[in-house]
């Protein structure tokens, strides 16, 4: 009797773990359709809510554009010519620029632009609602029959993904430019074939993946941090805070997604 007693124990802990798993992501997911459902709705965009959520834009976008870009700019240049040096050496520079298009265009910018908004503005939102939600505010707006989903986490949502795919969108255009003018110059002589190179990299298949990445990626950073700052995660501990555990869910999130990126790119 006392030797199954352990376990017992462990798999009853094994249970509730796996059940604990299954509610946690269950609630990301539910709040994923209730901010889809409200950002589609228009009574979402009262006068007092396009003020917050104007606010949130710009705070997450307007400060981070220029820093952003010209650390992308200079990531460029870097890459490129080390890219085409070593191209240059073993003999296969007509497929240097193509190279530094797929790797810095399709794989590296996305999920660059989505680590530096949850860094920036999306991880600070996520620990701002969880003041006000330890500090009874957000009950205090259901009490005044003010939703707290629509007037403090749709804002933050959409925020982060508007911040996301815009510098995602921007810095590819610089990327594009500065790996031109790193290659070709200032002349217009290389536009055609540049373009051609570019044409051959983003055929259809290739652009929508490479679109629902960025927006998946946009959509995870923003999400999950205000999941776990709304619900928490019971069972947490010193060792794995709620924070934590959101930050881990989040890059496994993207992980999956990169990895779901590579096969329909590549296989």
């Amino acid at each position: 009797m006392t030797s199954t007693t352990p376990w017992h124990s462990r798999l009853t802990q094994t249970g509730q773990s796996v059940r604990q798993w299954f509610v946690e992501w269950w609630q990301l997911v539910h709040l994923g359709a209730v901010i889809l459902v409200l950002a589609l709705s228009p009574s979402s965009y009262s006068r007092e809510n396009r003020v917050v959520l104007g606010r949130h834009v710009y705070t997450s976008t307007a400060p981070v554009l220029l820093g952003f870009s010209l650390l992308c700019a200079l990531v460029t240049v870097v890459l490129t010519r080390i890219v085409m040096v070593t191209a240059l050496s073993y003999g296969l520079s007509q497929y240097a620029l193509q190279l530094v298009i797929r790797v810095l265009v399709l794989e590296l910018i996305p999920l660059t632009a989505a680590l530096f908004v949850a860094l920036r503005c999306t991880i600070p939102d996520g620990a701002e609602l969880t003041a006000l939600q330890a500090s009874g505010e957000l009950d205090n707006m259901r009490r005044q029959g003010v939703e707290p989903i629509r007037r403090e986490v749709l804002p933050r949502v959409v925020a982060g993904m508007f911040a996301g795919i815009t510098l995602a969108a921007l810095s590819c255009v610089v990327a594009l430019v500065v790996a031109y003018v790193a290659v070709y110059g200032f002349a217009v002589s290389g536009l055609a074939g540049y373009t051609r190179l570019f044409g051959q990299v983003f055929t259809p298949a290739v652009t929508l993946i490479f679109v629902l990445k960025t927006v998946f990626f946009c959509l995870a950073v923003s999400l999950i941090p205000m999941a776990s700052a709304l619900y928490g995660m019971r069972g947490a501990s010193i060792r794995s805070s709620a924070e934590m555990r959101g930050l881990v869910r989040m890059f496994a999130v993207l992980l999956l997604v990169e990895v779901a990126s590579l096969v329909g790119n590549y296989y």
